[in-house]
């Protein structure tokens, strides 16, 4: 199937990240779905931006759980018109997890959230696309009473047909300045793998895009935490791969002059506070100060978790963090979004050179 397209329809969306690594390899995107109007305008707007050009099936703004209701035949329908040229189709997304977070409701299968995941794959099992991904946080992976639910979504996939592979990967893997675990399922029809010679699920090239290893990476020496002076350059270490700071993201975005480069939080107190954390102090579990020259904890700012500029007197705005996320600098939220959504949208995303690095991966797998 060298020449053969690959669709995509894409659940829990976001502002897209995820989406733009799988376009930037190459697939479709064919129908988006995302609940929260502000993240779809912002879809939306950043696409215009990018003169990528909208899905065929349109943009449903819509809980996901009417596809499996009252608009289940008009999404079977559009599934069976994107087949009908003999490609094949796939259903990505990842649902909201703070219900499987630590730092977040922990609420797990009985959380508003956590029953996302469920829907989720039951629109998986009742549309069959040829195959899915789906990615979470790593609490659902490792935490005891989660990777149970986890298991059992497995099992209702496998009674459906679908073969699967499994990996918890981190960002930095694949050359992101963050630390930032993400479980990742991926499952294919069975006929469909029969049709595709010489496929082994069981060696499915998780790796072959990662640049780096992470513990490799975390043993690597690192600058330790030093006193904040506003304004003030210092040179990149030798030891460390540039490629992995903070500021070697902030550069090659050109954060300075992004489109979002206002948009950030003004504390109306603590700003005496907020001068004397050290730079590179990420230790306390709401301000920390980034170090330009090691990579970023994870691009989330829910439950009062504040970051700081590494050498300027403010938190970090939309621009900086969006580069944090490695997308493309050409990537921009609009302007009229609230700073709380475009915060909350840029924490939820999935780093572009994580998704850009997994959609290359599935390719090379199914074009073989």
């Amino acid at each position: 199937m060298s020449d053969q397209k690959i669709k995509l329809f894409s659940f829990f969306s976001g502002s897209g990240f995820l989406d733009l690594g799988f376009e930037k390899a190459g697939f479709q995107i064919e129908l988006v779905n995302e609940y929260q109007p502000n993240f779809m305008a912002a879809y939306k707007y950043a696409r215009e931006k990018m003169n990528i050009k909208p899905p065929k099936y349109g943009y449903y703004n819509i809980d996901i759980n009417e596809f499996l209701q009252q608009r289940k035949e008009e999404l079977k329908t559009n599934l069976d018109d994107a087949k009908r040229d003999g490609s094949l189709v796939g259903f990505i997304g990842g649902p909201p997890c703070p219900d499987f977070s630590v730092a977040g409701k922990n609420k797990g299968r009985d959380g508003i959230n956590g029953k996302l995941s469920l829907n989720y794959v039951e629109l998986i099992v009742n549309m069959k696309p040829d195959f899915f991904l789906f990615e979470n946080v790593k609490g659902l992976w490792r935490t005891a009473r989660h990777r149970e639910y986890f298991e059992e979504l497995k099992k209702i996939l496998y009674a459906a047909g679908y073969i699967m592979t499994e990996r918890l990967t981190n960002a930095i893997e694949y050359g992101a300045p963050q630390d930032r675990d993400r479980i990742l399922l991926f499952g294919i029809q069975e006929d469909v793998l029969a049709e595709l010679e010489n496929r082994d699920i069981s060696v499915f090239p998780w790796n072959k895009y990662q640049k780096y290893k992470v513990d490799e990476v975390k043993k690597m020496q690192w600058p330790e935490m030093e006193e904040f002076h506003a304004n003030v350059e210092t040179q990149c270490p030798q030891a460390v791969p540039e490629e992995l700071t903070v500021e070697h993201w902030f550069r090659k975005n050109d954060v300075e002059n992004h489109p979002n480069a206002q948009d950030y939080f003004t504390p109306r107190a603590g700003l005496v506070r907020m001068q004397t954390i050290e730079e590179g102090d990420v230790s306390k579990k709401s301000y920390k100060r980034l170090h330009r020259w090691r990579y970023s904890p994870t691009v989330a700012y829910g439950n009062n978790e504040v970051h700081l500029h590494p050498y300027k007197e403010r938190r970090l705005s939309a621009a900086e963090a969006m580069a944090l996320q490695t997308l493309p600098k050409d990537f921009e939220l609009p302007a009229d979004m609230s700073l709380t959504d475009k915060f909350k949208t840029i924490g939820n995303g999935v780093p572009f050179l994580l998704a850009n690095g997994i959609a290359k991966t599935i390719d090379d797998f199914l074009r073989g």
